[in-house]
């Protein structure tokens, strides 16, 4: 090309540079052009991230939709379905945890310097499944490790504060206190063996008149039951009158004690030393008030020694004579407080104390007959009546106690959990005492002020017994 061609050529070019920048100038195309730089540099990586690892978990759709499939699939324009790793997957447990770590730790499973090393990975849904390293069960959930520290004791069982909330684990107090509950038995209304009186005489002797008294009336102290005559007690009645009239002291003391010894009444030898004078017949009074059960006495009768002439039971105290079993026999003790009812009488309890615990066990029925002691003031409890009675059993002492729902009983061992804090909870084998109606006595094992678990302690009990399953798996594959 010669010069007058090039020089043209170079006009030409330079008309059309400047013509086409003033456009672009117009057009505002070079924001446009640099915006388009700028995505495209942000949506180009640097560099590349790591490869995915791990199983493939789930197939996800190519454009991020919400459609999911567990095995290879399409989309409706006909592109696979990416797969999604298990490096890939999200983690709830350690949202800031990189790709890289889960890598690592598939190389080297090691923890931090304050865990300690990583044993092994165990199923979080508590199945006996465990794995050497990380990885997820079939519902997506990334498998728990278990640290070398965490292994000192494998029976205790750490639970996160989320979960315990989930799981409901309640923890109580263990406390000194007196542990009670009441033993329910059968009982019979009996009379009070002490306040029955029989009247009869020591001589033969005539009755000449009998009160008007029958059986089931009341009677009072000092009131008459019948006038008597006896021809043994008239001749120590006159020596007795005649000595108290020739005032010898010493005779007088001694037919004073033959007329006693006779079971003639104080009332009457009083009367003799009073008027020095023997009645025709003398008079029987009540020795003590009560309720007339038995009525023998006959005007003109003739009564020999021991004759039973009245029978005169004071019933303002009675007997509850209640049968306990063999097996509820240490329980019992004697004072202990007892409520006694009768169905005669609904609506009212009548307050009472073991008095006695027979000393016998019955052969065929087992069980050992306990005496109560009742105030019965108004005599509404009648003999033979039948009752129901609850005794306090138990304890008086104070003794270490925790609620009943805080002992597994699992029939060769009973345990009870401890919580040690920070989600930490520990069994202890116990020894029971008593069981009362809401706490029990543990004699072994548990200290007052310990706190114990309450509910969902069979959910760690389970997860107790895992661990230590798992841990004798660990102990037998090593080396």
């Amino acid at each position: 090309m010669n010069t007058p061609s090039r020089v043209a050529a170079t006009l030409f070019l330079a008309v059309l540079l400047g013509g086409g920048g003033y456009w672009a100038g117009t057009k505002n195309l070079g924001s446009a052009l640099g915006l388009y730089l700028a995505e495209t540099a942000l949506a180009t990586p640097v560099a590349s991230g790591p490869s995915p690892a791990g199983t493939v978990i789930y197939y996800r759709h190519p454009d991020g939709l919400p459609q999911f499939s567990a095995t290879t699939k399409n989309a409706d324009d006909g592109r696979p379905f990416i797969a999604v790793h298990a490096s890939e997957d999200v983690s709830f447990d350690d949202k800031a945890k990189a790709p890289t770590a889960t890598a690592a730790a598939d190389v080297a499973p090691e923890a931090g310097p304050s865990k300690g090393r990583i044993l092994y990975y165990r199923n979080p849904m508590g199945l006996p499944d465990t794995s050497k390293v990380p990885k997820k069960d079939s519902m997506g959930m990334d498998y728990i490790p278990v640290y070398e520290g965490e292994q000192s004791d494998a029976s205790t069982v750490k639970v996160s504060l989320g979960k315990l909330q989930r799981t409901g684990v309640k923890t109580a107090t263990a406390e000194m206190a007196s542990v009670g509950r009441k033993v329910r038995v059968p009982g019979t209304v009996a009379l009070d063996e002490r306040l029955v009186s029989i009247i009869s005489m020591r001589t033969d002797s005539f009755v000449d008149d009998v009160a008007n008294v029958t059986t089931g009336d009341h009677i009072g102290k000092g009131e008459k039951l019948f006038r008597f005559y006896s021809r043994e007690i008239a001749t120590a009645a006159s020596e007795y009158a005649a000595g108290r009239e020739g005032s010898r002291g010493s005779d007088d003391a001694g037919s004073a004690l033959r007329l006693k010894n006779l079971g003639v009444p104080q009332e009457v030898i009083d009367g003799i030393a009073r008027t020095r004078q023997v009645p025709a017949s003398m008079t029987y009074t009540a020795p003590r008030d009560g309720i007339v059960l038995e009525r023998s006495a006959t005007t003109g009768m003739m009564a020999k020694p021991g004759d039973v002439l009245f029978r005169i039971a004071d019933i303002s105290n009675v007997w509850v004579i209640a049968d306990i079993p063999e097996y509820d026999l240490a329980s019992v003790r004697i004072g202990a407080k007892a409520d006694v009812t009768v169905r005669s009488l609904p609506g009212r309890t009548f307050k009472g104390t073991v008095d006695l615990v027979y000393p016998e066990v019955e052969t065929q029925t087992r069980t050992t007959k306990v005496r109560i002691e009742l105030p019965n003031p108004d005599g509404v409890l009648l003999a033979n009546m039948y009752a129901d009675v609850e005794i306090e059993a138990g304890a008086p002492k104070a003794v270490v106690a925790v609620p009943n729902s805080a002992v597994i009983d699992t029939g060769d061992r009973q345990v009870v959990f401890i919580d040690k804090g920070d989600g930490k909870f520990e069994p202890k084998d116990v020894t029971l005492g008593v069981r009362g109606e809401n706490q029990t006595e543990i004699t072994k094992g548990v200290a007052a002020g310990d706190k114990v678990v309450v509910s969902a302690n069979f959910l760690l009990d389970a997860e107790s017994n895992l661990n230590s399953a798992l841990n004798a798996m660990t102990e037998e594959a090593k080396p």
